[in-house]
């Protein structure tokens, strides 16, 4: 393995010096989908530059794509690796945790296996975009996330609204106990629920004025999927709850989690988008379209492979990880096992994670 990377990091060298491009492989990171090579240059050196090379290092490395982009002082060169990678089982992967914070949700692994949580309340990252062609895994992800909310808080801390037009996304979560109604899939109905919830914050902003303090509530998660299709067939009156949502729901203990393929101001709406801190990217189909997504030039997402290889962006940075999955069956008995233990928090330990995560396994 060493001797290949020191050839890969001499080839990277010649096609940069053939370019004249002056740059030295400093070292790097090996992961199950990719390697990455730490680039130093001179300064003053473009990062476009060397970004414009991208498909003839891939060429040099005979890999199928390079994903190049600036980290700190560092220039970082992401070669794909054909290497299968082995699915991160949602319920194992929280029995390995412990002491989550309130309305955390668990999103998978970072490049070092190391579990990446996402807490809604932080002032950084209060709702969620979920950005993504088919193939990518968003829904998937927010399957993930929706599931490990429900499963480290109770009934009485956290209540879901699921709003899934097409019925499919969102489906296998109907079983959950913290569902404040039944799935809303009728295009007719969905703007009469977001109005209701507008209402609910106002409740609670005017309460909390009265009280001069903030309102101890159940917090809620508003999940949309397919946002863009949403807002262009539920009009004006939908964009308009799912915008105040977005700019006042934080306060009101209210948080958004959107999965949309079209990422862009036309279909989503410049207002709603602009109230999104955190973005969970997936595969895209071209530099235009990623840097819409993640709000970044040069992130490098439409070089994803797709099926749960995710970009985090939140604050202009990002950290790619590979995102957690759960299948249909075992979410039918995470459900179970939450109705059965009613309003108590339960602890995922391992015995518990054997006995719900069964013996199916499926690759994402």
């Amino acid at each position: 393995m060493r001797r290949e990377l020191d050839m890969q990091a001499d080839r990277i060298e010649a096609v940069l010096a053939s370019h004249k491009v002056t740059g030295r492989v400093a070292g790097g990171t090996v992961t199950t989908r990719y390697t990455r090579f730490e680039l130093i240059t001179p300064l003053g050196t473009r990062v476009g530059r060397v970004s414009a090379l991208a498909e003839e290092i891939a060429l040099a490395l005979g890999a199928h794509t390079t994903r190049i982009f600036r980290e700190g002082e560092k220039i970082q060169i992401e070669v794909a690796r054909d290497a299968p990678t082995a699915p991160i089982d949602l319920v194992p992967l929280c029995a390995r945790l412990s002491n989550i914070p309130p309305v955390t949700a668990v999103l998978g692994v970072d490049e070092e296996q190391t579990p990446l949580l996402l807490r809604l309340p932080s002032p950084d990252v209060t709702h969620v975009l979920i950005a993504g062609t088919t193939g990518s895994g968003k829904t998937a992800l927010a399957r993930v996330i929706l599931a490990s909310l429900a499963m480290h808080n109770r009934q009485g801390a956290l209540q879901l609204v699921l709003i899934d037009p097409k019925g499919r996304g969102f489906g296998p979560l109907e079983g959950l106990p913290h569902l404040l109604q039944p799935l809303v899939a009728a295009i007719d109905e969905i703007p009469n629920v977001l109005a209701n919830i507008v209402g609910e914050m106002e409740r609670r902003d005017a309460l909390a004025r009265q009280l001069r303090r903030p309102v101890d509530m159940p917090r809620i998660v508003v999940a949309v999927d397919e946002l863009a299709d949403l807002v262009q067939t539920g009009g004006r009156a939908v964009e308009q709850a799912l915008t105040r949502l977005a700019q006042r729901g934080r306060e009101a203990g209210i948080h958004l989690i959107c999965c949309t393929q079209k990422p862009t101001s036309a279909a989503v709406g410049g207002m709603l988008k602009a109230n999104f801190p955190v973005r969970l990217v997936g595969s895209v189909t071209s530099p235009e379209e990623a840097k819409i997504a993640t709000g970044l030039a040069g992130s490098g997402a439409e070089k994803l492979r797709g099926a749960g290889d995710f970009l985090l962006i939140s604050k202009g940075l990002s950290v790619r990880f590979q995102a957690a999955w759960v299948n249909e069956p075992t979410l039918r008995r995470v459900a179970d096992a939450l109705r059965d233990g009613g309003r108590r928090s339960r602890r995922w330990g391992p015995q518990e994670a054997r006995q719900i995560a069964g013996p199916e396994r499926r690759n994402l």
